[in-house]
């Protein structure tokens, strides 16, 4: 009863360090990672409240990790992933041989033999999925290019796993140097092979069928068996969890469910996720470091600033930008979580001693405290925000109306067509927009109207309509110039910014257009004049009378240009004549008698209903 006491005040101590360190992390712009590292610290190291250096927290923080890869996973298809290749197998390859050789040069330099050498250089190579994927994610910036090239690196470091692994024995001054098992190599292999095909044909029937019993809590439990099945498939082949489930998640990217299973997988991932970077902090052996604190001080920045070197030379060679490579520079230059592993399995194989291991530990902890630092110097660097991106295949697209353009205008007459009976195709180039729209159940694509391609192959040429529902002036002018030029036949409805817009697309010769707040604020005033006590027929006429008079104003300027018809502009309360002439005089109402028979005074219901000044 005492043992289970204290586990259950570790666990208050560690949500309750958690939820201070990561909110105010977060408020003072440090983000939740950096706050999650020191509340361990705090817990562990420093006040000895939670003692995290026997790695069990830790590997349950793991978990963290894997339903992180399985969330991205579900991000990317197969044809996807297929277009990545060059980046994961390109530049993926190239930044771990080039760092690793980099680093093993390096630690020779210090006098280390080249087999120890060769095993520090590479373990520090690796980068740590949980930290820049993580940091990716909390910016929404999985999707751009540079989250894209440093998810590649990611991707290939963990594929290295099991050969690096493989290779230890090899380097062991107690082996007899055949320690290579090709047998397991095969066994692995064949593993993948056997998840990709249970992903294809298994996975989709079965959640179909636990999708028609109905029961939530069966499909949350589906999940978390479905990811931790392959993770531990993948790590009882020499693989890691986190490629097991990666590859459940891709496989899963096709299907009707992965919304439902993201959403399963969210909050596990987001409560062990704090609980991995907590336990890193837990883990922090102050005491190694008192002891080499200098060489520590000093081993870091060489690290951070070779493995940044390379990976900005490496990503401009691939062709990425300044600015992208930068980013993935400084993004992934810590050590990573699966250095431990290497590590601790080098002490066993007698490749290094348990003090240096314990050294670079803490180098790689050290370093992975600085991450969210050195992401945020990456940012600070000139150039323009990326925007997101997504790949799309158009299946299915054409119909009669072509929407460009999914936010606040677009939903509403999206609402209108579809409940007529009317099929639209609708594209958008917000990912993230287009995530939320599918959860409603949308049939919605990625791709921007400013491209002839993406128009396309979204059905330009079927469409009869093509409705121009984007919120930026420039953005929409742009795409009525290219359909104007490109698909002459198309009939063009189009959402104007304003009074000036809406004159520049007349004299484009759209088929129609509408001002975004004209009718809106039309109804307003109608329902405020409602509001007091106006007669509704009053103000149903006063509302038509505006509308009729700013027609006639457009037609006018159409012609003469903006500043005509100023006179048609009612810009002060005026009293000669009625606005609209009342079928009969008005009525004075009153609003009862009182109790001696006597009226009242009138009501202001009996003031409104005179005729209303023009």
């Amino acid at each position: 009863m005492e043992a289970t006491s204290t586990v259950f005040l570790q666990v208050i101590l560690l949500l309750g360090g958690g939820i201070v360190a990561g909110t105010l992390f977060k408020r003072i712009g440090l983000g939740t990672v950096l706050g999650y590292l020191f509340a361990g610290i705090v817990l562990g190291p420093a006040l000895r409240l939670v003692d995290g250096r026997d790695g069990s927290i830790l590997h349950v923080g793991e978990l963290g990790v894997v339903f992180l890869l399985f969330v991205i996973g579900l991000e990317l298809k197969v044809g996807r992933l297929w277009r990545l290749r060059h980046q994961i197998f390109g530049l993926g390859l190239s930044q771990l041989v080039a760092t690793g050789l980099a680093l093993t040069g390096t630690a020779m330099l210090f006098g280390l033999g080249w087999r120890a050498a060769a095993v520090i250089g590479f373990g520090l190579a690796m980068s740590s999925t949980a930290f820049g994927l993580q940091i990716l994610e909390e910016k929404g910036e999985m999707n751009t290019r540079y989250g894209q090239a440093a998810f590649s690196v990611l991707l290939f470091q963990d594929l290295a796993v099991v050969p690096l692994l493989a290779l230890l024995p090899l380097l062991s001054t107690t082996s007899s140097g055949s320690g290579f098992d090709l047998e397991a190599l095969a066994i692995a292999v064949g593993a993948i092979l056997w998840l990709l095909l249970a992903g294809r044909f298994l996975l989709n029937p079965l959640f179909r069928i636990l999708a028609n019993a109905g029961a939530r809590e069966v499909m949350i439990a589906a999940a978390l068996f479905v990811v931790l099945g392959a993770g531990l498939l993948m790590q009882a082949t020499g693989f890691s969890m986190g490629m097991g489930a990666f590859i459940a998640g891709v496989m899963l990217a096709e299907s009707t469910y992965r919304h439902e299973l993201e959403a399963s997988i969210e909050p596990f991932r987001g409560i062990l996720l704090g609980l991995f970077f907590m336990a890193v902090g837990l883990s922090l052996d102050l005491s190694v470091i008192s002891r080499n604190w200098l060489l520590i001080l000093a081993a870091t920045p060489v690290v951070l600033v070779v493995k940044a070197v390379v990976l900005h030379v490496l990503t401009r060679a691939f062709g990425e930008s300044r600015e992208t490579s930068a980013r993935v520079a400084t993004l992934l230059p810590q050590g990573g979580e699966f250095g431990f592993v290497l590590f601790n399995t080098a002490v066993a194989a007698a490749i290094l001693p348990a003090e240096t291991a314990s050294v670079l530990v803490a180098i790689v902890t050290l370093s992975m405290m600085l991450t969210p630092l050195t992401s945020w110097l990456g940012h600070r660097i000139p150039g323009g925000a990326e925007e997101e991106e997504l790949d799309e295949d158009f299946d299915g697209a054409g119909s009669d109306v072509l929407m460009i353009g999914f936010s606040r205008f677009g939903q509403i007459v999206a609402q209108v067509l579809l409940s007529s009976g009317i099929d639209v195709t609708m594209i958008d180039n917000s990912a993230e927009r287009i995530r939320t729209a599918s959860r409603f159940g949308f049939r919605i694509y990625f791709g921007s109207g400013t491209n002839r391609d993406v128009l396309e192959a979204a059905g330009i040429r079927r469409a009869l309509i093509v409705a121009v529902c984007t919120n930026k002036q420039e953005t929409t002018d742009r795409i009525v110039d290219l359909i104007r030029a490109e698909f002459p036949e198309v009939r063009l409805f189009v959402r104007s910014y304003d009074r000036a817009h809406a004159l520049s697309l007349r004299a484009r010769g759209v088929d129609y257009e509408l001002r975004e707040t004209v009718e809106s604020a039309l109804v307003f005033g109608g329902e405020t004049l409602k509001g007091l006590d106006v007669d509704p027929d009053i103000a149903r006429r006063v509302v038509q009378d505006v509308r009729r008079r700013d027609h006639e104003r457009l037609k006018l300027q159409e012609a003469e240009g903006l500043f005509a018809g100023r006179d048609m502009v009612v810009t002060r309360v005026v009293t000669p004549e009625p606005l609209v002439k009342p079928k009969q005089e008005a009525e004075v109402f009153y609003a009862g008698d009182g109790d001696d028979g006597t009226p009242t005074d009138r009501s202001a219901r009996a003031r409104r209903t005179e005729p209303v000044a023009k």
